[in-house]
């Protein structure tokens, strides 16, 4: 069954070659594949060129990658059959200025996800969040010696005391909380001091040891907001690679529209009619909604439209 991705940066259609990918012989052999290619990152943030349908990613053979990236990289997967890899470029200067002049340019990954289509975003935010784990996992966390790279850059091993370590994704639970009581359903948006000005959106916090995710939600939306929630109902998720979270859309029943901020993680709320949220999404309202690529986005749209 093919699920069609609902938020960006899903539905990366790539076979991650789970089991092909441990044997070093086979990797090599697809690094040296005619087909293979490699989309370009330099610190976290993808190359781009122009083309008549809108941005999209570079994309190089492997011996030209290896050329400008020749420790960083990673196999991300078959693309009907052909191997997909990324390398990244570490440094202060933008390679777009050296190794990669005239190809393209580089492009922040939020500012990419907006313009890029989403079997590319899903890609490079795949490559992304790999990279990223890779910089803050560089040594062993059983015993402090370096690790070294393995199956394609989805593992690091100790070559000391052999433990395996594996690519971290931090769950995330981000909802609307939904009040039905009063005459007509109404969602609260928050908004954090550090936004641009009139950005608001839904609500969200880290899943902490030993919470549900259902128990996660309501902490959150009590400490943020100071509602109860008495129900909560799953919408979708989100790969979100800043660096590496999984972001896990719900709706939320609560038992009054008394909302007040805490101050700490969010200086305002607000409440929105159906009627007053999509006029949000439309721009025709002073509060600015979430950019489309983000899940908010996504949750606050799906709630407007249901009947």
């Amino acid at each position: 069954m093919t699920l069609a991705p609902l938020n960006t940066f899903a539905g990366n259609p790539l076979d991650r070659g789970g089991d092909l990918r441990a044997d070093p012989t086979w990797l090599e052999e697809q690094a040296a594949s005619a087909d293979a290619l490699a989309l370009v990152l330099w610190e976290g943030q993808p190359l781009l060129e122009d083309h008549a349908e809108g941005p999209r990613l570079v994309w190089l053979g492997m011996e030209q990658a290896r050329d400008v990236a020749p420790t960083h990289e990673l196999f991300l997967g078959l693309w009907k059959d052909a191997p997909v890899f990324a390398v990244e470029i570490q440094g202060p200067n933008d390679p777009a200025d050296g190794p990669v002049r005239g190809l393209g340019a580089f492009s922040g990954m939020r500012e990419a996800a907006a313009v890029l289509s989403g079997v590319e975003a899903a890609m490079a935010g795949t490559a992304k969040s790999l990279f990223d784990w890779r910089r803050r996992h560089g040594f062993c966390a059983a015993c402090g010696q370096q690790s070294e790279n393995a199956n394609g850059g989805w593992k690091r091993i100790c070559p000391a005391c052999g433990t395996e370590h594996f690519p971290r994704v931090d769950p995330v639970t981000i909802m609307l909380p939904i009040y039905s009581g009063g005459p007509e359903p109404i969602c609260l948006l928050g908004r954090q001091a550090a936004w641009p000005a009139g950005r608001m959106s839904a609500l969200a916090g880290f899943l902490e040891p030993g919470e549900t995710i259902e128990e996660a939600c309501a902490r959150e939306i009590k400490e943020e907001s100071g509602l109860t929630v008495t129900s909560v109902r799953y919408h979708s998720s989100q790969p979100w690679p800043f660096p590496s979270q999984l972001m896990i859309g719900l709706f939320a029943e609560v038992t009054d529209d008394q909302a007040t901020p805490d101050q700490t993680e969010l200086e305002a709320v607000a409440w929105l009619t159906r009627g007053e949220a999509r006029a949000v999404l439309a721009g025709e309202h002073p509060i600015k909604a979430p950019p489309p690529f983000a899940i908010a986005h996504t949750l606050l749209k799906a709630w407007a439209e249901e009947e």
